[in-house]
């Protein structure tokens, strides 16, 4: 079992920052894939970024490319997704997903473990 936690959302102008933890426990971040994907209010859940659990690989989705980057630190048994230049339309629920792959999958089935979300709310 992996039990995902995820802080850091808030309220932030367009332009701004904000970096998003993924606390997990229950197993070691270097045994799992994580991935973030995110929802906003009537929208389909949207992949937006996976790191696998040797860290080799790392995905981004082509909207977030270049603004955000993932990363985690192994000694804290956590995973960021660090945002800058944030859009309106960044505004969504971020939520943390872990998968025991040897890759990543950039969509949501193959994710066992789910957190319960951080709201992300960029104004403009």
């Amino acid at each position: 079992q992996v039990q995902l936690v995820e802080s850091g959302g808030g309220l932030v102008q367009a332009g701004g920052s904000l970096r998003l933890s993924c606390a997990a426990s229950g197993r070691t971040i270097s045994s799992i894939a994580v991935a973030w994907f995110r929802q906003a209010p009537g929208k389909e859940r949207e992949f937006v970024s996976a790191i696998s659990r040797s860290g080799v690989y790392i995905s981004y989705a082509d909207s977030v490319k270049g603004r955000f980057t993932i990363s985690r630190d192994n000694a804290k048994n956590t995973v960021y997704l660090q945002m800058n230049s944030l859009k309106p339309e960044d505004t969504a629920t971020y939520a943390c997903a872990a998968a025991s792959l040897l890759t990543i999958e950039p969509m949501a089935q193959p994710y066992d473990y789910w957190g319960q979300g951080t709201q992300v709310t960029v104004s403009s």
